[in-house]
């Protein structure tokens, strides 16, 4: 009687691998705020410890994977090795069938041989252990048994019993005749697995303890790389800041011959571009307000000997034919015409040339609107709200020319009825409009007071690109807005928005244009000073 030679397999039944695997390493790492993204140094940095990382904890995971395949794999093959050499030396003198006193010898013989391992001898419904103490029963599982009892060589599994590694290796006991039957006898040996384990762990842990100076390597490192790669991108940054904030002379040394190198070079040569432009731009506009202040200044002594001609005829038409006294008044209402272009060039020209001053006084502003359309005859055909007791400083005169843009555009173009409502406003309450309470275009502190001046008319309104360009020098929103039976004044001059914006501007308000269906909305907002504020 002889043990078997078989084949040890890469696991027994129940599972080659068996209980008591290592538990894989890691988890899934908290996803990061956006907010703790910034720049790019941030990035950089980021990314390079986390590539750092990922690295390794991947060399971590493969070198542990290695590591404790290579050592379970030596202490497995040595173990069934040993047993199945064990086993065939000490059955060649075992005699069957055998009875527990014997059997009890076999497996202490064996396990002497095996370095004091628990070997477990099964024959039949005897069953005897080296050791009489041990609980073999968790350890020896029923796969293990079964691929065991079933003939098929040696095999192995390893199990975890009470939280423990441990490796057992069975075998059957065959005749030692040609056929070599299966004599009934079945030999286990179970090897403690802890030292393999406490290397491998050991192993682990001196890997580990490497990850943290590698990831403040890749930090150092990438923190050397951003301040490299990001120092000419700040230059640029400043020099493109410098640019946008009207340095036209704002430039980058380039260094190198890389692609850094050639964006430095790009951008001093479009600033290059941009200043020369710049300075055509600014010459030819210096130009043309030159041109525009000469030609209205020479225009106005011919102009005003033209109106006082004009005003003669005008005077006498009844007294001339009918074709003469047309031609007459046609003159007349073209010369005055001509006249307010050119005050409002001279206009124009006083603010581009920042020649205005404001002369600003303590003024009731319902007294002040109800003159200007007084002055102008409009009285009679405009619908007026006005708050009483509405006082700031203002140059009378200058809110005077604006209402008298506003509400003259809203009856040349708009249809009655024109309706001006005075009143105040905050900057943190909603208007009676609906609209926010500070106006576009200005910086107004919470709790600001404002005043605010609105002219409506019934008309077709303004279609969204005529409300973008109603405030351009020279725009006439005619195609939207046709002329009304009113408009007796003649077409205007396209600037009249122009200069009463330039006006809110200098009392540091702003005009606000709304054009919903059923008419135009134009509101002035100019701040509410305090009574006794010193005028500017």
């Amino acid at each position: 009687m002889s043990g078997t030679g078989g084949t040890g397999g890469a696991g027994g039944a129940g599972g080659a691998g068996g209980a008591g695997g290592a538990h894989p390493v890691g988890g899934s790492p908290k996803r990061r705020s956006r907010r703790l993204v910034g720049g790019l140094r941030t990035r950089l940095v980021v990314t390079f410890v986390v590539v750092a990382l990922i690295s390794a904890v991947t060399a971590t995971a493969l070198a542990y994977r290695d590591a404790r395949t290579a050592v379970l794999r030596r202490t497995q093959d040595a173990a069934v090795n040993d047993v199945r050499t064990r086993v065939t030396a000490v059955a060649a003198d075992f005699d069957l069938p055998p009875d527990q006193r014997s059997l009890a010898r076999f497996a202490a013989k064996v396990s002497d041989g095996l370095g004091a391992r628990i070997v477990v001898a099964r024959y039949q419904d005897l069953v005897a252990v080296s050791d009489p103490l041990a609980d073999t029963e968790g350890r020896i599982t029923v796969e293990l048994r079964s691929a065991v009892r079933a003939g098929d060589g040696t095999r192995f599994q390893r199990v975890m019993w009470r939280d423990e590694p441990y490796l057992v290796v069975g075998m059957p006991v065959t005749y030692a005749d040609g056929d070599r039957r299966f004599s009934g006898l079945e030999v286990f040996a179970i090897t403690d697995l802890r030292a393999e384990r406490d290397d491998t762990a050991a192993l682990l842990d001196s890997v580990r303890a490497g990850i943290l100076p590698v990831v403040v390597l890749a930090a150092i490192l990438a923190l050397l790389a951003a301040g490299t790669v990001l120092r000419p991108v700040r230059k640029l940054g400043r020099a493109t800041r410098e640019l946008a904030e009207g340095d036209l002379g704002s430039r980058v040394a380039v260094k190198g011959h890389d692609e850094l190198a050639d964006l430095a070079r790009t951008f001093n040569e479009t600033a290059d571009a941009l200043q020369a432009s710049d300075a055509r731009l600014r010459e030819q506009e210096a130009k043309a307000r030159r041109f525009v202040a000469d030609v209205s200044h020479e225009l106005r002594t011919p102009l005003a000997a033209m109106t006082m001609v004009a005003t003669v005829l005008e005077e006498d038409a009844d007294q001339l034919p009918p074709d003469a006294a047309r031609a007459a008044r046609t003159v007349g209402a073209e010369t005055a015409r001509l006249s307010r272009l050119v005050e409002d060039l001279m206009e124009i020209s006083r603010f581009d040339a920042n020649a205005i001053r404001l002369n600003a006084a303590e003024t009731d502003l319902a007294d002040t609107v109800r003159a200007s359309l007084a002055l102008r005859g409009w009285t009679d055909r405009v619908e007026v709200h006005l708050d009483e007791g509405v006082r700031a400083v203002v140059d009378r005169r200058r809110v005077d020319v604006i209402v008298a843009n506003l509400v003259g555009n809203a009856l040349r173009h708009g249809a009655p009825p024109v309706i001006v409502t005075l009143g105040t406003s905050t900057s943190t309450t909603p208007r009676t409009t609906g609209a926010t309470s500070t106006p576009p275009g200005t910086r107004a502190d919470a709790g600001e007071e404002w005043v605010t001046v609105e002219v409506a008319d019934h008309g077709p309104g303004l279609p969204p690109e005529a409300r973008e360009r109603v405030f351009d020098r020279f725009y006439k929103a005619d195609a939207a807005r046709t002329r009304s039976a009113a408009d007796t004044g003649g077409q205007g001059s396209g600037l009249g928005t122009a200069i009463a914006l330039e006006n809110a501007r200098l009392h540091g308000g702003t005009i606000v244009a709304e054009g919903p269906e059923g008419g135009a909305v134009f509101t002035l907002w100019l701040p509410l000073r305090r009574t006794g504020e010193d005028a500017e």
